[in-house]
């Protein structure tokens, strides 16, 4: 079918419904509360069951897939616009550079890990299998669905068709490993008191456990900054997040002319674009007129779609077609994002351990979405700063990021899976050990 305006309004007016379903949902069962199962996933779960691979009675158009990967641009250009603090670009890698050297580690660590299991011990406990197949784990589970097809095409042309079909069976499992595993987990260090925002839910107060805020608890969602005489303040704000997802699109799409080769994460362009806005508005002498919280409720609000659509859009049915080696390799992978979790994030980050933990254990099984939906879990309104020096950081990390996809492959085809993988292991602990000497906690 065809891609049409009413299709994308259908697509967003039926995930509404759904939102509201599993708010009413949410509000009612305390077992989704006890799990904090937030709206977002249970409507993306109601979406799965009901869409055209569970019951097929939801109509989504074939690009509400698409729709979790623009949001994630709104979401990350909202990051530092209304930010009035004055901090120097050298500040700002300061404050991050746990973050980079742990995100780093984590991802390098899982391509070379896979590398060498790949290169000495699958081919002992399966034969037949092409030499390429172990590198599919890391590119569904750290990459995503994108990052399954890149490298899968770079297969498919070496002489490995099925590449891409294995890259996106890895990237479902790691996607469904990363919401349920990452809600157990965050489950195990709450119970624990070691979150530092939530806290044990027999401690938390009724409205943050329902979801349903008392009258005399509520909060204003921001000021009126400017006049609804000249435009509405609701507008003013969205007006300049859109600009800036405007501008990462725009350059995006200059980057990719002038160097094909190069694929830079949107969303890593959108917060830049945010930077610099924030900073035009500055010099106008605008800022004062750009109400934080108006502008987090815009991005928190591209969250909840954002995680709705990435679920509600997961392929089941490709789960299904390879089972034995993908089985085999899922739980190396599992294996290795949590012992990440609990033996390297819980014990080098600074502050916030387990919500930065729980950021880079999302991240690490498939896409940037479940990452932020288990922090929304453990940092409802993103006031630990994980999710800004997550993104800040990401800007750095995605350098690596393209050497890993651009170039693993490549020497894979070339017979150097071996020495690859040797490689990224030692970088991924050198990283490891250098943020532990210079951010020891």
């Amino acid at each position: 079918m065809d891609f049409t305006p009413i299709a994308f309004l259908y697509d967003f007016c039926l995930m509404s419904l759904l939102l509201v379903a599993a708010k009413i949902i949410r509000a009612k069962a305390q077992f989704f509360q006890n799990l904090y199962i937030p709206s977002a996933l249970l409507a993306g779960l109601i979406g799965v069951i009901g869409g055209k691979y569970g019951f097929n009675v939801l109509p989504f158009s074939a690009s509400a897939s698409q729709y979790a990967g623009l949001l994630i641009a709104v979401l990350f250009a909202t990051m530092y616009l209304g930010k009035q603090e004055k901090q120097s670009f050298r500040e700002m890698f300061a404050q991050v550079g746990d973050t980079f050297l742990l995100n780093t580690a984590s991802e390098v660590g899982q391509f070379g890990m896979t590398l060498l299991i790949g290169a000495l011990v699958l081919p002992i406990l399966f034969p037949q299998l092409v030499s390429y197949f172990a590198i599919m784990m890391p590119a569904g589970f750290a990459g995503g669905h994108g990052t399954a097809a890149a490298i899968g095409n770079v297969l498919g042309d070496a002489g490995w068709e099925e590449a891409t079909t294995v890259g996106q069976t890895f990237a479902t499992f790691g996607l469904l490993f990363g919401i349920f595993g990452g809600v157990l987990l965050i489950n195990f260090c709450a119970r624990r008191g070691e979150t530092q925002v939530v806290k044990e839910i027999k401690q938390m107060p009724e409205d943050f456990r329902s979801g349903l805020i008392d009258k005399k608890n509520r909060l204003s969602m921001g000021d009126n900054t400017v006049s609804p005489m000249s435009i509405d303040p609701l507008t003013w704000h969205l007006s300049i997040v859109l600009v800036a997802v405007g501008v990462a699109y725009l350059v995006n799409s200059w980057i990719v002319k002038l160097v094909p080769s190069i694929s830079i994460p949107i969303y890593g362009l959108a917060l830049l674009a945010g930077v610099l806005i924030q900073k035009i508005l500055k010099t106008l002498r605008l800022d004062d007129y750009v109400d934080r919280r108006v502008i987090s409720r815009v991005g928190s609000s591209a969250t909840d779609y954002l995680v709705a659509f990435g679920v509600a859009t997961i392929n089941i049915s490709v789960v299904l077609k390879y089972w034995q080696p993908i089985v085999v390799m899922c739980l190396v992978g599992i294996a290795y994002v949590t012992l990440y979790f609990f033996f390297i994030s819980r014990k080098l980050f600074r502050t916030y351990k387990v919500e930065r933990g729980i950021y880079i254990f999302g991240w690490s099984t498939g896409v940037m979405s479940i990452a932020v939906l288990l922090l929304r879990i453990v940092d409802p309104e993103f006031e630990s700063g994980v999710l800004e020096d997550s993104g800040f950081a990401w800007i750095f990390v995605s350098l690596v990021d393209i050497a890993c996809v651009t170039f693993t492959p490549i020497l894979l085809v070339q017979g150097f899976g071996l020495a690859a993988g040797i490689a990224l292991t030692l970088v991924s602990i050198c990283c490891i050990l250098l943020c532990r000497k210079l951010y020891k906690a």
